[in-house]
């Protein structure tokens, strides 16, 4: 079965961008994914095809009309309403890995890509929208956040990757931060490949990895850290 992309946005000329290279974009070609735009323009009002307005109570910017967004997002469900919608905001729930694999194992993704202020609260909430942010920081629009989660999800798609098992080895799989890589030449600038790393014992390695990743984890991301340090719950 094909996994289903569907962006709302105002900019669908920034699709695919890069998802249309390397192994997203040669999984495009194959069909193991799909991507469809909806342009938001389309829907929007009167002669010049109005999408937003002035803020109620005041304020800078303008805002995306709620009646504009919801005749968007309903085109993109008359073929698709089994997906779930989400809204890409800075004010929702962070994005993290558990999340990405369980839209990776579904049949797809509609994306709201907001412009402007933001999206009129009443579009969120009669639509069902679910909020979701990629970090603590603001960008223009929507879009690239929408191409980090389609590549974020694709990736894990069946037959994508080169190897099924370098998915299980990244950062943020079992709560840890990635192990460092070296590769060719032995010595670069004075530095060696960790001597462990050639010693062709794979159980040592592993183990070191493992330790590595662990350190690099307690150090750049406590956070994630204590939730591998937190006992067990008792039955």
């Amino acid at each position: 079965m094909t996994w289903r992309a569907i962006v709302l946005t105002l900019m669908p000329e920034c699709f695919p961008g890069p998802l249309g290279l390397s192994l997203a974009g040669r999984a495009l070609g194959d069909g193991v994914w799909s991507l469809r735009t909806v342009p938001i323009r389309e829907h929007g009002l009167g002669q010049h095809r109005l999408v937003d307005d002035t803020p109620a109570g005041g304020g800078p910017g303008m805002v995306m009309r709620p009646d504009v967004v919801a005749a968007a997002l309903a085109e993109a469900r008359t073929d698709a309403n089994d997906l779930p919608a989400i809204y890409l905001s800075p004010r929702g729930q962070p994005l993290d890995q558990p999340q990405v694999r369980r839209w990776a194992s579904g049949p797809g993704l509609i994306m709201l890509a907001g412009r402007f202020e933001g999206v009129d609260e009443r579009a969120i909430e009669a639509c069902g929208l679910s909020e979701v942010s990629l970090g603590d920081f603001v960008l223009s629009g929507g879009e690239i956040p929408a191409l980090a989660v389609i590549d974020a999800c694709v990736r894990l798609l069946p037959g994508v990757m080169g190897k099924a098992a370098s998915g299980a080895q990244e950062s943020f799989e079992n709560d840890l931060l990635e192990y460092p890589q070296y590769t060719r030449p032995r010595t670069w600038e004075g530095r060696d490949i960790p001597e462990i790393l050639l010693s062709g014992d794979h159980r040592k390695i592993a183990e070191w990895r493992e330790a590595e990743a662990r350190r690099i984890t307690a150090d750049r991301r406590p956070d994630l850290a204590a939730r591998w340090r937190r006992p067990p719950r008792s039955n």
